[in-house]
């Protein structure tokens, strides 16, 4: 019996081991999490209790008859039990259990006190796996219930602006940095306004749940600001004057430096210009037809929103050309800050030039796999929203991409 019991706990620790390398590893970032997507790693999840089991009668059968594979019997069950349903985890228990209970009788031709204590090993960690799997599921469920929600309030918080919005193509993606989250501190709104189609792209300082309260009340002030303010100066005043009451209400460095940075803009019906007004938010990009690409910068820097206590002037929107078939990027640091392994930083308008698109989705989608793969498949390690807004060319074709997106 002592190398039976040393054989014993030596499975046993084996399998202690190997279980929490398995969960350090499912839960260590976004790589790992990536990891277990992969459909080898689904494959080897599914066929693993089966292989256990296997690998235990194997054992000993091999083995002499004081060595005992009831460890491996034992562990089958708890393999099993945060991957598989109720009904798989309690058929591999059983299937453990009748593994164990043959071996002895077909060795032995009998159960001996130590083979009935092995029995009930395999019992009692059944049971216990059994619950085990009870947990996981109802944590599984908590999870669905907190993804739906937190879904809900990206909707609510952010929604998606629609596919045209005043004869204009509109296509908007939010990158969140953290593996699972949804929504953090950058924001877009676009809306159709008497006085033509009004945007935002900003980014709030910091992180968290007070970095998305400030977000909806940025998009709530934007758009009540859009339909009322005939000019670009106005609507930025009554953002400032929003956070200036939001910063009232928070404690601690967030009432002096609580600040966004965003840009925003104009797009007249009928003409060919776009007003932007930057408020030390990253400068959107003009795409023209030919693929050109031409970086809109402010002539006079500005504070972002929220910093009107460190310095006080007129906001100034300035105009630029916007013709037919250009398209517009603006976006968040979170694209400008990407690196790659050298730590170069990702420079869209170098990325972009002479680049030709089918439409602004194809463009967010290319910008966002390209953003991967300058990173290395990591991605950007801060928040990205990206807005595109294109004035499409009446008649224009469906297949004017010309070449690959990137090579």
């Amino acid at each position: 019996m002592g190398g039976r019991d040393r054989r014993a706990k030596e499975g046993a620790g084996f399998w202690a081991d190997e279980k929490a390398g398995f969960w350090s590893g499912a839960g260590t970032g976004r790589g790992a999490g990536h990891r277990l997507g992969r459909p080898s790693g689904r494959r080897l999840v599914r066929f693993l209790p089966a292989v256990v089991i296997i690998v235990g009668v194997v054992f000993d059968l091999v083995t002499p008859a004081r060595i005992t594979a009831a460890p491996l019997f034992a562990a089958a069950p708890l393999v099993a039990a945060p991957f598989y349903p109720a009904i798989g985890t309690l058929l591999v228990a059983i299937v453990s259990l009748c593994a164990e209970l043959s071996l002895h009788l077909y060795i032995d031709s009998t159960l001996d006190p130590a083979a009935l204590t092995e029995l009930l090993t395999v019992v009692v960690v059944s049971v216990l796996a059994m619950y085990i799997n009870g947990v996981v599921r109802r944590s599984g469920q908590r999870l669905a219930s907190a993804r739906i929600i937190a879904e809900t309030a990206q909707r609510a918080v952010l929604p998606r602006p629609a596919e045209r919005i005043g004869g204009l193509r509109i296509a908007a993606r939010y990158e969140a940095a953290q593996e699972g989250a949804f929504i953090g501190g950058d924001l877009f709104a676009v809306q159709d306004t008497p006085y033509g189609v009004r945007l935002v792209v900003g980014d709030v300082r910091g992180k968290g749940l007070e970095a998305v309260e400030a977000v909806a009340v940025v998009i709530g002030s934007f758009r009540e600001a859009a339909e009322q303010e005939s000019s670009l100066e106005g609507v930025a005043q009554r953002l400032e004057r929003a956070l200036r009451r939001e910063g009232t209400r928070r404690d601690g460095l967030d009432v002096f430096e609580g600040f966004t940075t965003a840009v925003l803009a104009e797009i007249p019906h009928g003409e060919n210009v776009v007003r932007l007004l930057n408020r030390g938010h990253p400068e959107p990009l003009l795409m023209c037809e030919n693929g050109a690409v031409r970086m809109l910068a402010p002539t006079d820097p500005a504070l972002p929103l929220g910093m009107s206590d460190l310095g006080a002037w007129p906001d100034r929107a300035e105009e630029a050309a916007y013709p037919d078939g250009a398209t517009l990027l603006f976006y968040t640091d979170g694209l400008t800050e990407a690196r790659d392994n050298r730590g170069a930083f990702y420079v869209p308008r170098e990325r972009l030039d002479g680049r030709i698109f089918h439409g602004p989705d194809d463009l967010l989608q290319a910008l966002i796999d390209d953003v991967r793969v300058h990173t290395g498949g990591t991605g950007s390690q801060d928040d990205m929203a990206l807005l595109a807004v294109s004035r499409p060319i009446e008649g224009q074709l469906d297949w004017r991409r010309a070449m690959p997106a990137f090579p």
